[in-house]
């Protein structure tokens, strides 16, 4: 979106109020991941740098807003948050980190190349099939969420 300096985006619809049984069906694809996540033993301090990560791939303001705030309140610290765009060149992730990242990139950028083997067999290297479907959905549930914010403008903060 470009605008013009110092002008602020305007929202475009409530999503919610407009369509409130799709936007409940949402959430709760959002619960059932978070869910299978946990059951999983998948650290909610991960599921927070997924969403930040595709968030940041798909420009996502209010997601990057909303789910920075929610990883400081899980104890992330601000090195690992500044640094995450740049995770491959720091030490500051661990390398089950390191490909779960990998795995939300390919499922958000799936219009390069797919989900190539080599990261989904990085990701099950390190992760059990439970642990890799859980972060697939998180990653997917997240894509939907930052098209939903960014198509209709939602404001952060």
């Amino acid at each position: 979106m470009t605008m013009a300096p110092g002008t602020a985006p305007t929202p475009r619809m409530n999503l919610k109020q407009l369509t409130p049984k799709v936007s409940a069906a949402m959430g709760e694809l959002h619960a059932a991941a978070a869910l299978a996540a946990s059951e999983a033993g998948v650290e909610p301090e991960l599921l927070e740098l997924i969403r930040i990560r595709a968030s940041q791939l798909n420009g996502c303001a209010f997601c990057l807003d909303l789910h920075t705030k929610d990883a400081r309140a899980h104890g992330e610290s601000d090195q690992r948050l500044h640094t995450l765009s740049a995770w491959r060149e720091t030490p500051f992730f661990t390398d089950r980190e390191r490909a779960a990242l990998a795995l939300t990139e390919a499922v958000t950028s799936v219009q390069d190349g797919h989900v190539p083997d080599e990261v989904y067999r990085a990701a099950c290297e390190v992760w059990d099939e439970p642990q890799v479907a859980a972060i697939i959905w998180a990653a997917v549930v997240i894509n939907a969420y930052n098209r939903t914010a960014i198509s209709t403008r939602m404001i952060p903060g």
